[in-house]
């Protein structure tokens, strides 16, 4: 067995090309093989089946010419499918969501572009706005997981930017972003969308997938943290060689404010497992949700976590989990314990 690799994510500084950046806007591996057909509609609800169909008759008019003309060919085409800039998947927690989004994804020919709504307002960020309509204008297919509606100012620059890609003739499919337990009025955030997306919302196809909430009982317990003192010897046993980053929680926190969230991603390449000592409570919103970025890096890539200092349902204050950004520390919560249990349910070696 190799020896187990120490590394530290608060010592990298990624450099990252654009090409580089929009060649990580694909599914993650979570994603990476799921089709139409390797997604199980149920009976029970008979929206699943027709969101899967839908899809379909959507892939098969990417990239047949029913997309040129730009917008105002959307508006005045003479078919109804050459019409629709797009597809909006609405729905709660744990209904297939993104593995429908994915799978049109994989079915549509290329070029094309899948990432979650914060991942494309970070590449705005990264690039400027006019970098990136040229980047994605020649693209066929744009799929954006999660669309936010918790920030007014993203809100509105996503749009911008979908009636941009529209124009060129884009085809664009997005996916609603809800609360485990969002059930009811609220759950469904389709109206919400058309609102903020203004004169783009007739364009887009509303397509309702219920099912049943599977997290709908709220976060999972967090696994109990690790003692400082037991915090080495649980490293090796559980990632015995790998290649681990070890941190100081406090300097990842300061690193994080250095490195910009588009590269988040190349700050985890290679490393298998982490290791945070003395985790702390997050105060301050925008350390928050730079934080927030990186537990949805380490979540796309499996990363198990092993730490010590408080548990992760106490990562946030009480005040972020009822506040605006809510359903970003909730995902945040949610994805963290599952990595950490993860981490502790390894054999040894393995």
């Amino acid at each position: 067995m190799e020896p187990l690799q120490i590394e530290q994510l608060s010592t990298r500084t990624p450099a990252v090309s654009a090409h580089e950046i929009l060649a990580g806007f694909a599914p993650t591996y979570r994603f990476g093989e799921v089709s139409f057909d390797s997604y199980r509609p149920d009976p029970a609800h008979p929206s699943q089946a027709a969101a899967v169909k839908a899809l379909r008759e959507f892939a098969a008019g990417i990239g047949d010419g029913g997309s040129s003309g730009g917008f105002l060919g959307k508006l005045f085409g003479k078919k109804k499918s050459e019409s629709r800039a797009g597809i909006y998947l609405d729905g709660g927690f744990g209904v297939g969501k993104t593995h429908l989004l994915a799978s049109l994804w994989h079915a549509a020919p290329g070029p094309k572009a899948f990432g979650t709504f914060v991942e494309y307002t970070n590449l705005v960020g990264a690039l400027s706005f006019r970098k990136t309509v040229e980047a994605l204008s020649g693209y066929k297919l744009v799929c954006i997981d999660e669309f936010e509606l918790d920030d007014p100012g993203d809100t509105v620059l996503m749009s911008r930017l979908m009636r941009e890609l529209a124009d060129a003739g884009v085809k664009l499919a997005a996916t609603s972003n809800t609360l485990p337990g969002s059930l009811g009025e609220g759950r469904f955030a389709a109206v919400d969308f058309q609102r903020e997306i203004q004169v783009l919302a007739d364009q887009f196809e509303v397509i309702r997938v219920d099912g049943e909430d599977f997290r709908h009982r709220g976060l999972p317990a967090a696994p109990e943290p690790v003692r400082p003192a037991d915090l080495s010897s649980r490293m090796r046993e559980e990632f015995e060689g790998r290649t681990v980053a070890v941190d100081d929680f406090s300097s990842l926190i300061a690193h994080l404010a250095g490195v910009h969230p588009s590269r988040y991603r190349a700050l985890l390449d290679g490393v298998e497992a982490v290791v945070w000592r003395d985790v702390t409570t997050l105060t301050e919103q925008a350390v928050a949700l730079r934080f927030v970025v990186l537990a949805d890096r380490l979540y796309d890539k499996d990363v198990p976590i092993l730490a010590s200092g408080v548990s992760f349902d106490q990562l946030f204050t009480p005040e972020m989990m009822t506040g605006g950004y809510q359903k970003k520390y909730f995902r945040a919560v949610s994805r963290l314990t599952a990595l950490a249990r993860e981490a502790q349910q390894q054999p040894v070696g393995a």
